[in-house]
């Protein structure tokens, strides 16, 4: 069988498209077509249904893809490091959410920089962009907030992510614990809300939540950055729920008020995702070894 049709294979497989294939690999669409159908000739047997928009593996499809990935992502670092070379410049893509890539990922990988490992990070805000681009082969590692489904990606729960409920204390001022738990969201309505995007994702998931109801009000401030969330909050732009990791240091010092502690706080579950058999290679299991070491204290 050859290589060069395998490596086509797996890039549609990864991608779920001829089209984005054909971009990852440097060739035109009829020419992975081609190669493709060629592959089916050799097997006897279809590896892809045809979509609307892109394509589904069938389930030799899947077998063949998952038997064949890791030996080709092996041979790919062969390729580029040399055989016997332990050592040398290996360079990791991963990807993530900005502000955990930014504040816990990149700080826990920095121990292997110091061992030759070069890191180029992608900051991507949609989880299913995150694990497209990982499938894709754009990235190496990749930390998502939903566990993917299929065998194509293995992922590994890395650590939870505990939700405040935050103000300024001009704000805080205003209200109760007391009377927030009796009277619920009924409470907030009428302050204006920080968020990252108008559908409310980080608002909605607390109240959901804690609340058992749905937030009443619009945000006032709209920035894609929970860094920037925290600030306006502090500012007083108004109340915001953010990550404990990422509030702490602002509640400590008085900056943003925590407005309740619940009994059970809103968690979210951050997930450490590889292509399957890609942990195989030497760089990439330091990698997420490191990572799972390094959650343990997060």
């Amino acid at each position: 069988m050859d290589l060069a049709l395998l490596r086509t294979f797996v890039t549609v497989h990864r991608a779920g498209s001829f089209t984005r294939a054909a971009a990852l690999l440097g060739l035109s669409q009829p020419a992975v077509t081609s190669q493709i159908r060629t592959l089916e000739r050799q097997l006897g047997r279809p590896l892809f249904l045809r979509r609307a928009r892109g394509v589904t593996p069938t389930t030799l499809g899947d077998e063949l893809a998952h038997r064949a990935a890791p030996h080709l992502d092996a041979l790919v670092e062969i390729a580029e490091t040399g055989p016997g070379e332990e050592g040398g410049l290996r360079t990791l893509h991963v990807a993530g959410p900005p502000e955990f890539t930014a504040l816990r990922v990149l700080p826990a990988l920095t121990p292997l920089v110091s061992q030759g490992l070069a890191v180029r990070a992608s900051f991507l805000e949609d989880t299913e962009d995150i694990l497209d681009g990982l499938a894709a082969g754009h990235h190496d590692l990749a930390v998502a907030t939903a566990r993917p489904r299929g065998g194509l990606l293995t992922a590994t729960p890395l650590c939870d992510e505990e939700h405040v409920l935050v103000a300024a204390p001009r704000w805080a001022a205003r209200l109760s614990p007391d009377v927030l738990l009796r009277k619920g969201a009924v409470v907030l309505e009428q302050l204006p809300v920080v968020e990252v995007h108008e559908s409310l994702p980080f608002v909605s998931r607390y109240w959901a939540a804690v609340f058992e109801s749905k937030p009443a009000a619009a945000a006032t401030v709209i920035a894609p950055d929970l860094r920037a969330v925290r600030d306006s909050a502090a500012a007083g732009a108004g109340l915001a729920v953010l990550p404990r990791y990422l509030c702490e240091e602002a509640v400590e010092s008085g900056r943003l008020v925590a407005l309740l502690e619940p009994p059970v706080p809103p968690l979210r579950t951050y997930f450490l995702v590889a292509r399957t058999g890609t942990l195989a290679l030497a760089h990439l299991a330091r990698a997420h070894e490191e990572l799972l070491e390094a959650a343990g204290s997060w």
